[in-house]
């Protein structure tokens, strides 16, 4: 039985069609992909990237919590991470010492959402829905105090 028609095998698939639907011309990408190359997405209609430290991240992606995740992408050789953030963001992050926000028009080099390349690996995988992590959860769990927990009234 074959695990690529599975449920997570297709939110991966709707992920990986997403992230295609992001830019200008979709085969050039899939082309670096099936080339088993990382693709430049340019940021700026569809989302932001804010670029962080792994390790930081890492304990980030814990604190922000599973349902509340964008797109998180890590390169694993040079330590960094880049989280996809809403396109409209403004100048909300500029006080996290620990990020460094993309202006628009900057290229991410992506991997497939299907696997790896490079050492570059989506670890929170696109899932299709267009969902961006909130600024406000990533400043929060990234910034002064050395990320502290929101208070369950922030989330709702």
């Amino acid at each position: 039985m074959s695990k690529a028609t599975g449920p997570a095998q297709s939110l991966r698939q709707a992920g990986h069609a997403w992230l295609l639907s992001c830019v200008i011309c979709p085969a050039d990408i899939q082309r670096a992909w099936d080339a088993e190359e990382l693709a430049p997405i340019e940021t700026g209609p569809h989302w932001r990237a804010a670029e962080a430290p792994l390790r930081q991240s890492m304990d980030a992606i814990k604190r922000i919590g599973p349902d509340r995740l964008g797109p998180v992408l890590a390169d694993v050789t040079s330590e960094r991470a880049w989280w996809l953030l809403p396109p409209c963001l403004d100048d909300e992050l500029d006080d996290i010492r620990l990020l460094t926000v993309h202006p628009r028009g900057w290229p991410l080099r992506c991997p497939p959402v299907l696997y790896p390349v490079r050492g570059r690996v989506w670890v929170e995988r696109p899932d299709g829905s267009g969902r961006l992590t909130d600024p406000t959860f990533l400043g929060a769990a990234l910034g002064p105090g050395g990320g502290l927990r929101l208070p369950a009234e922030a989330f709702g």
